[in-house]
């Protein structure tokens, strides 16, 4: 009987590993759309190689290379995805109008469900949450495809400078100088790969409790006190960005639609390792779905808000696109 390994063998085993590469391409895209399409590129091409698959190396880091593979050709022809304050523009002004660019490749948020780590490990969970970080994916965006690369394989999966040059094309002392070159730059715009997701506290979800309150009861004076001092809100695909809680809250007046107790529906989603909800805006007796809003916290009040327009992420998030009124009550 031939011990030659079966494309069978090869569904098998990869297939848990769907997840955690996902996550790497989501890592390398910014987007989850993307991410989802190479990780079925990277199964075909592995599924056709697998036959001269040799077993120098374990199929995971094996499909870790063709999926980092994969990725670095697509960006040839793509651009990175931005937020709005990546674009380099001051703070808008919160009385002006909002100015949308569909153009533009937004970064995505992605669903904890899709590229989190599996529940039953909780070291795996946490060094997840930490490596799918809006704030980290925004600023790998900042970095060349192969720099961005070589940083997410050494600082994030922890692989050796040998094994991340035989996954690049390039010589170990040729990823110990863009490994250098990429840390500095992210050091610039990110918090540390290093720094702790830590689980909210209870003053932390009283906070998120206050935050939700305020746009289900209309209360947005209330919002002023509840974000830091220099505090970001964005939102894909307007360009605009805003700093500072007056400005903030001044902007959720001016352009929010709603303007009453009762119009907004916010839903707990996980997204990102962080806090976030799906937002509804009810209409003729219907909550319809609104927007995506991941929300970064600072010590007991909310630092950034991103805000995410784009219709699809109700699906990608399993959630559906209307909520009946009396059903939320």
């Amino acid at each position: 009987m031939s011990d030659k390994p079966t494309n069978e063998d090869f569904l098998r085993q990869a297939d848990p590993m769907r997840r955690e590469l996902l996550a790497h391409c989501y890592r390398m895209m910014g987007s989850v759309h993307d991410a989802e399409d190479l990780v079925q590129e990277t199964y075909l091409r592995a599924w056709r190689a697998y036959d001269g698959f040799e077993g120098r190396s374990s199929l995971r880091t094996w499909l870790y290379r063709i999926a980092t593979t994969t990725c670095l050709t697509a960006l040839e022809s793509r651009g990175r995805r931005p937020l709005p304050t990546g674009l380099g523009a001051p703070s808008s002004d919160a009385t002006g109008p909002l100015v949308q660019d569909t153009e533009v490749p937004w970064l995505e948020p992605v669903p904890d469900a899709l590229a989190g780590a599996s529940a039953d490990d909780p070291a795996a969970i946490v060094t997840s949450r930490e490596s799918i970080r809006l704030a980290l994916i925004a600023a790998l965006q900042h970095l060349p495809p192969r720099q961005r690369a070589v940083l997410i394989l050494r600082d994030v999966l922890r692989w050796k400078a040998a094994e991340v040059a035989e996954a690049v094309g390039l010589s170990t002392a040729a990823v110990n100088s863009i490994l250098q070159r990429a840390r500095a730059q992210l050091n610039e715009v990110s918090p540390s790969m290093d720094d702790p997701v830590e689980p909210l506290d209870e003053e932390q979800k009283a906070q998120l409790d206050r935050y939700v309150a305020a746009f289900e009861n209309y209360d947005i004076d209330s919002l002023v006190d509840l974000f830091t001092k220099d505090a970001i809100w964005e939102m894909p695909p307007f360009v605009g960005w805003y700093q500072g809680p007056e400005s903030i809250v001044e902007l959720i007046k001016r352009q929010c639609p709603a303007k009453h107790h009762g119009e907004l529906k916010l839903v707990p989603i996980a997204a990102n390792g962080q806090s976030a909800f799906a937002m509804y805006f009810r209409e003729n007796g219907v909550y319809r779905q609104f927007s995506i809003m991941v929300v970064t916290l600072s010590g007991g009040r909310v630092r950034h808000v991103g805000m995410f327009f784009e219709e699809k992420l109700f699906e990608t998030f399993g959630l559906p696109s209307t909520l009946e009124a009396s059903a939320t009550k």
